[in-house]
């Protein structure tokens, strides 16, 4: 089916919310992909396309055309120039996918005996949530979790800040430490013994001493507050990251991706 939006219509504004508004944003249960890797990313990894939107009045590339010929089911929407470029947040955007959302459930995490999982408590910043989805996609992590009272992953900024590694990597919200340990118990009385580490400028130790190629549940805390009570007490071990110089520690995308990285050294090493 092939619609054409030329005015701020009802239709146009409807998908203005999508990026604007959080609250319709999962009523709908949709969201704006923008770029050429997040869109050939979501495509590979089975994500659901919902509609398609391109410039009315641009030659197509190879790639866009190549995207609405293998989704003729979808809704194609061709749109005035303006318009689209207003939608993607700059002007050189042929083509916008509104793909729908996967399921808040913490089994879409894989756990086995290489089980690496991120947890970001209430992180404030999109950009941060999608920098740590990158490194954790990059450093092989199985997903990222995120609790709390938290900024959303499904915001333009944290699904453009992974560059793609959003449709790769599984990233689910909780509403607490309680949901998320209940789930850890859960493997845990399976077989799978799974340690919950936490990061912390007073560790108990260094982040290189302690053995990461175990199952590992890796907890960072909000760019403001760091790690609640709640999780610090859930936490097996706290691990600090040797510093030099006058910084006094790092965000928490940075902070995550050494511990990561660490992970991913010990776990190549360990053969």
């Amino acid at each position: 089916m092939a619609i054409r939006i030329s005015s701020r219509n009802a239709r146009f504004q409807q998908l203005q919310t999508l990026l604007t508004n959080r609250n319709k944003r999962h009523r709908a249960a949709e969201f704006i992909v923008q770029g050429v890797r997040p869109i050939t990313m979501a495509v590979e990894h089975g994500w659901e396309i919902h509609s398609l939107l391109y410039d009315a009045e641009r030659h197509l590339s190879q790639w866009a055309r190549g995207v609405l010929a293998a989704h003729p089911q979808v809704e194609h929407v061709k749109m005035a120039p303006d318009l689209l470029a207003e939608l993607a947040e700059k002007d050189e955007a042929e083509l916008l996918a509104v793909v729908g959302m996967r399921p808040d459930t913490l089994d879409r995490i894989e756990t086995g005996p290489d089980f690496l999982g991120v947890v970001f408590d209430r992180p404030t910043q999109p950009g941060n949530i999608g920098a740590i989805v990158r490194s954790a996609d990059a450093f092989g992590a199985d997903g990222v979790i995120t609790t709390g009272h938290a900024a959303d992953a499904y915001d333009p900024k944290a699904v453009r800040a992974t560059t793609g590694s959003f449709f790769a990597t599984p990233v689910v919200r909780a509403p607490s430490s309680a949901e998320v340990m209940a789930w850890v118990g859960e493997r845990r009385a399976a077989g799978l013994p799974i340690v919950v580490v936490a990061t912390d400028e007073h560790g108990d130790a260094d982040v290189s001493a302690f053995d990461l190629t175990q199952p590992v549940l890796l907890l960072v805390g909000s760019e403001t507050g760091g790690l609640t009570r709640a999780w610090l007490d859930a936490a097996d071990v706290t691990l600090s990251i040797p510093m030099t110089g006058s910084a006094s520690s790092l965000n928490a995308a940075n902070a995550a991706t050494v511990v990561l990285y660490e992970a991913r050294r010990q776990r190549l090493a360990n053969g």
